[in-house]
């Protein structure tokens, strides 16, 4: 299923680089994070428009966590809300895509994941330490394309 709708840039420069790279290269291996891998999230925003985040490549058997960190800010990223609002995304990983919900995790769900947000990309645990909230984390579960 892929998300229609009309498409707009990020306002943030590196974001929209790193999507246009993907888009031209067709694999998101020609980007990263501080040289780690990322995954680019294509979601509806809350203006209905179609949006692009790379983000870092956090993985466990096939499912895949998408952090809310804002690198430690007080709030939360603007992607956050499009999740919790329009959870069907489509998820890229190298140059395969596939139909993914979010869900955000809580209590014993998001410790178990949390270690492994922080394995991925430990600059996560200093950011937690820089901020009040609790850094939202949701799974990206694959969606069967029949339902």
């Amino acid at each position: 299923m892929a998300i229609e709708g009309e498409y707009v840039p990020s306002p943030r420069g590196w974001v929209r680089r790193q999507v246009e790279q993907i888009e031209a290269t067709g694999t998101t291996r020609t980007v990263d994070i501080m040289g780690r891998p990322v995954v680019l999230l294509t979601m509806k925003g809350l203006s209905g428009k179609v949006r692009k985040v790379p983000l870092m490549r956090v993985e466990h058997h096939g499912v895949y966590a998408a952090v809310a960190s804002q690198g430690g800010a007080p709030e939360h990223p603007k992607w956050y809300a499009n999740l919790r609002r329009n959870p069907v995304i489509e998820l890229q990983d190298d140059s395969r895509t596939w139909t993914a919900r979010a869900r955000e995790i809580e209590g014993a769900e998001r410790e178990e994941w949390w270690p492994r947000c922080v394995e991925a990309f430990p600059p996560y645990a200093e950011y937690q330490q820089k901020t009040d909230r609790l850094i939202p984390v949701f799974l990206l579960e694959p969606v069967d394309e029949a339902d």
